[in-house]
């Protein structure tokens, strides 16, 4: 991955600001609505793009939707050297959505997803049988609080922090 611009400028951040409130926008609205050429945005956002800045653009399906009812959290403790290959392996799983390295006691952090208690029983007992992969211990996810988000950071990047509520 190319490396991402040290620092993003006011400008950037607004630019970012409006393409997360608005995905679909086009490089005219976008200059329209920032009061930018629509040349300076073009090359802005391909620079973003270059830069590793912008993720791929994807829409987000809810798991729920395919059948996926029940979420997880499953940290994993991995033998010493094999954590590429436990990546590899987790990523051959279609339940599992996403991968983290950690620091402390556990080095993955694994989001799953499972139609109900009997299958994410046995996405766990796929986990542990991943050679190099020590102990597990699973989480239910009950309740999401804060959705992914990136708003509240590039209001302060471009300078339009909204007041904290509360």
């Amino acid at each position: 991955m190319p490396a991402a611009p040290d620092r993003l400028d006011a400008t950037d951040a607004r630019l970012l600001l409006a393409l997360s409130e608005d995905p679909r926008a086009t490089v005219l609205s976008l200059a329209q609505q920032l009061g930018l050429a629509r040349n300076t945005v073009q090359a802005r956002l391909a620079r973003l793009e270059s830069g590793g800045v912008l993720d791929p653009f994807e829409r987000r399906v809810r798991p729920e939707a395919l059948g996926y009812r029940l979420g997880a959290y499953v940290t994993v403790q991995v033998v010493q050297r094999s954590l590429a290959d436990v990546g590899d392996a987790l990523a051959a799983i279609p339940e599992v959505l996403e991968v983290i390295g950690l620091s402390g006691v556990a080095d993955l952090l694994v989001q799953v997803v499972a139609v109900d208690a009997d299958d994410l029983w046995r996405i766990t007992e796929q986990v542990l049988a991943i050679p190099g992969v020590q102990r597990t211990d699973t989480n239910l996810a009950l309740r999401r609080f804060v959705d992914h988000r990136m708003t509240p950071l590039l209001e302060r990047a471009a300078g339009t922090d909204r007041p904290a509520e509360g």
